[in-house]
């Protein structure tokens, strides 16, 4: 009984992580994929020296995997996918932690880790603990 308690806590818990998460990385992959490029300067004054093609490209990442880490899990077709979307997530924080810290952005490196620990927490979740399954 404590055992099915467990998942049944760690299943809203992995839930509630995939929608803050993807809420957080569709807000700002819109705003990298779809604002004048002014606009994201302004709001991510550290991207002014970044050629515009690489932030469109990681506001589209972070589009995709935001949308990876529910639409999948939650219609049950491959919802493996939510796993390699959360991975996927991860690695363009591990990107971001690197291009904070060698400019010395100490707390953007901050937010890019606690934004990489949640989206490792998913992807564990979702392959280890409780996995979604896919409809049969």
């Amino acid at each position: 009984m404590a055992n099915h308690h467990n998942h049944k806590v760690t299943n809203i818990a992995l839930w509630t992580v995939q929608g803050l998460l993807a809420a957080s990385f569709l807000m700002a992959g819109v705003m990298k994929a779809a604002q004048p490029i002014e606009v994201v300067v302004e709001s991510i004054p550290s991207l002014a020296s970044t050629p515009e093609g690489l932030i469109r490209f990681i506001g589209i990442s972070e589009i995709a995997g935001a949308l990876g880490l529910l639409i999948p899990s939650i219609f049950r077709f491959k919802p493996f996918l939510t796993v390699w979307a959360a991975l996927g997530l991860a690695l363009v924080m591990v990107l971001a932690v690197g291009f904070h810290a060698v400019r010395a952005e100490w707390q953007s490196v901050g937010v890019n880790v606690i934004l990489l620990l949640l989206a490792l927490f998913i992807a564990w979740g979702r392959s280890a603990w409780v996995p979604v399954l896919a409809k049969s």
